[in-house]
């Protein structure tokens, strides 16, 4: 029988911290409003684009309740620049470059972004502050990561030609995205610090076999750039988590060496079982996640109890653990799936 539960953040800061936790903490990168609304019977989608104070107040106090009555310390937002460059869809292939040369690059708002972050998040995060119950905060922050957001602005194919084509654009451009997140950040954590238990972004540096930017690359023009932000986070007195898809294990060392991070999320089986990040990394670093998401889609509510049960209880007595999926709870994923691997999970450490 499981005890009753009531949030603690500090619990998955302990995590975060590589420090033994009491009981294992639950965490999600993201699970998406479909899936909540589902199992709440609400449609949370209508009251996130709503713009509407009262009506984002509710849906992040259902957000919030549902997380307790599933065991979860804390709960994921970022709110992301790409939103404001082309709203993904460099990112994610659908749109072409909107930085092609210098002078695209010196005629860009780089100021007015900044501000029109703030204008368009400010209502979010006064909602969640408003609705946070006790011991309860948020992971994230300010999304996405350098990587992510430079290809809103130009997208990966273009940006593998621009290192070439004109390597100077290509340097100017990783450190104008750097310190434009970094003035987003100190912005944020001097609003918004009290609503944070861990600083997060999201930053996929690699594919199954290998990063997707040579390891120098990586090392030269995206890491200080993290090390800025991580280091801005952790003044506050607040650790960071980085989430990064991917076999990164080329670059995974110069990660923790150079940029400071607490803890990273994001495993899959296809690159290697959750227990290697743990056994690599483990002295360094906390490690969250653990459950692959495919495992998650498409297996029966039985076999993701078993499948869990022997990634977990192996585990138990480490430190710096939270255990969810390795990636999110995407829309695909069966609410009743993403139920048993929760419920498993609670019943190994029983509340």
């Amino acid at each position: 029988m499981l005890k009753d539960f009531k949030p603690d953040y500090t619990r998955l800061v302990q995590a975060a911290r590589n420090e033994q936790t009491e009981g294992i903490p639950l965490y999600e990168h993201h699970i998406n409003l479909k899936v909540i609304a589902s199992i709440l019977s609400r449609d949370l989608g209508q009251m996130y684009n709503s713009q509407d104070s009262g009506k984002l107040e509710e849906m992040f106090g259902l957000i919030a309740q549902f997380h307790i009555d599933h065991g979860y310390d804390c709960y994921s937002f970022e709110g992301c620049l790409t939103e404001l460059v082309q709203g993904g869809k460099g990112l994610t292939g659908q749109a072409g470059s909107i930085i092609n040369n210098m002078n695209d690059f010196r005629e860009y708002p780089w100021d007015q972004i900044v501000d029109d972050y703030f204008k368009h998040f400010d209502i979010y995060f006064k909602a969640i502050r408003a609705t946070l119950p006790e011991g309860m905060k948020i992971v994230g922050g300010v999304g996405n990561g350098i990587f992510e957001s430079i290809q809103d602005f130009v997208p990966f194919t273009n940006l593998a030609y621009l290192e070439i084509d004109d390597p100077e654009l290509f340097a100017t451009l990783w450190m104008k995205v750097g310190e434009t997140l970094y003035t987003i950040w100190d912005r944020f954590l001097s609003s918004y610090s009290d609503i944070l238990a861990i600083g997060r972004f999201g930053d996929d540096l690699g594919f199954k076999s290998a990063p997707l930017l040579n390891p120098q690359t990586i090392k030269e023009h995206i890491l200080p750039q993290y090390k800025n932000i991580v280091s801005l986070v952790q003044s506050r007195g607040i650790p960071f988590l980085l989430h990064s898809c991917g076999c990164i294990f080329d670059v995974m060392d110069d990660i923790i060496q150079i940029t400071g991070i607490d803890a990273k999320h994001s495993n899959e089986d296809a690159i290697a079982p959750f227990s290697r990040w743990v056994d690599e990394y483990g002295d360094k670093i906390g490690n969250f996640g653990g459950f692959d998401m495919d495992v998650i889609c498409r297996e029966s509510p039985e076999n993701i109890r078993k499948y869990v049960h022997d990634i977990v209880v192996p585990l138990l007595g480490k430190k710096g653990l939270a255990f969810g999926s390795g990636n999110q709870i995407a829309n695909y994923v069966p609410p009743e799936n993403f139920q048993a691997m929760v419920e498993e999970v609670r019943l190994i450490r029983g509340f």
